[in-house]
């Protein structure tokens, strides 16, 4: 099977009109591929048919599902039905399809929530299922791990399938989603900080006690990570994490935007809110042995999100 035009393998992108999707459209690698990124309306990927008839018309090379219904803690937790039925509807349809209709070399990409809440930092791969999940994102992240393992599962019954499974740590960067309602951390505080200066307020609230910790990368920078990914499927483990190895509290999150912004008022702290995991901090060392690590810093991260979050209308 070879679905090459004009001497370039053709790669079916899920999620293209997402943050991950455009991000890895944008990147320089992706002119090295003939992209297929149908948007929702085109192919609706909880339909199992309709990604089977897609999948058997285009014959892709590789597929890279960076799909799914996503969002933060709130959306999560007022919507888990929803989180856990369509993300585990459109991992199944596209990584089946994708191996009924013969392709050899599918990219999945999973999230750290699929790791135990009580887990030891840094989260290594071999932690996967060893116990309870974060309940504020369970469904999301039950989704996840039932198409980790459906891709491991391929592998052990067909060892010519590379179907394999990437691990990004949280993100943020151009084309995220910046509605209160729908975000997640890094864009919400961007959100929060601007109008706190354009209002003239002299005081932020950040949610609990502002100490847990999180990792976040550039979304850019995992597009570089899925293209290299892309063209390496042979040596990538099985499942990896893709991260930064170092972390920051929910408060240096809050000072750095506040820096890159220029606001230069208080934070209070409403302890009584929910924050999730004290810490989620992946182990690189898969990664690193691969020989990739992000090149983007967080305050250079952060300020061009900011220039995004500025053009995007949002402001």
């Amino acid at each position: 099977m070879s679905a090459e035009q004009g001497g370039k393998a053709t790669m079916l992108l899920t999620g293209g009109g997402g943050l991950v999707g455009r991000n890895i459209q944008e990147h320089a690698g992706a002119a090295d591929w003939t992209i297929l990124a149908p948007r929702s309306a085109e192919l609706d990927l909880t339909d199992a048919a309709a990604v089977e008839s897609y999948l058997a018309k285009h014959q892709p090379d590789l597929v890279v599902h960076a799909a799914g219904r996503v969002g933060g803690i709130q959306a999560n937790m007022a919507n888990p039905v929803a989180f856990l039925d369509e993300n585990t509807a459109m991992g199944r349809n596209i990584i089946m399809g994708a191996y009924r209709a013969g392709v050899r070399r599918f990219l999945n990409l999973a999230s750290t929530c699929i790791y135990p809440r009580a887990a030891e930092n840094p989260l290594r791969e071999d932690m996967v299922l060893t116990g309870p999940l974060e309940p504020t994102n369970e469904g999301y992240a039950l989704a996840k791990i039932m198409a980790l393992r459906l891709c491991d599962y391929i592998r052990r019954e067909d060892d010519t399938a590379q179907y394999k499974t990437l691990i990004p740590c949280n993100l943020y960067g151009a084309h995220d989603t910046f509605d209160p309602k729908q975000s997640h951390l890094l864009p919400a505080i961007i959100h929060k900080v601007h109008q706190a200066q354009k209002a003239g307020e002299t005081s932020v609230e950040i949610w609990g006690d502002g100490t847990a910790r999180r990792e976040f990368m550039f979304a850019a920078d995992l597009a570089d990570a899925v293209l290299r990914a892309a063209a390496d499927m042979e040596r990538l483990p099985g499942s990896m994490n893709i991260g930064l190895g170092q972390d920051h509290s929910i408060n240096d999150y809050y000072a750095t935007v506040a820096e890159v912004i220029g606001w230069t008022g208080d934070f209070s702290h409403d302890l009584s809110k929910p924050v999730g995991m004290k810490q989620k901090l992946c182990d690189p060392a898969r990664q690193q042995d691969w020989g990739w690590q992000a090149p983007t810093s967080l305050r250079d991260g952060i300020a061009q999100t900011y220039r995004h979050y500025l053009e995007s209308g949002y402001a």
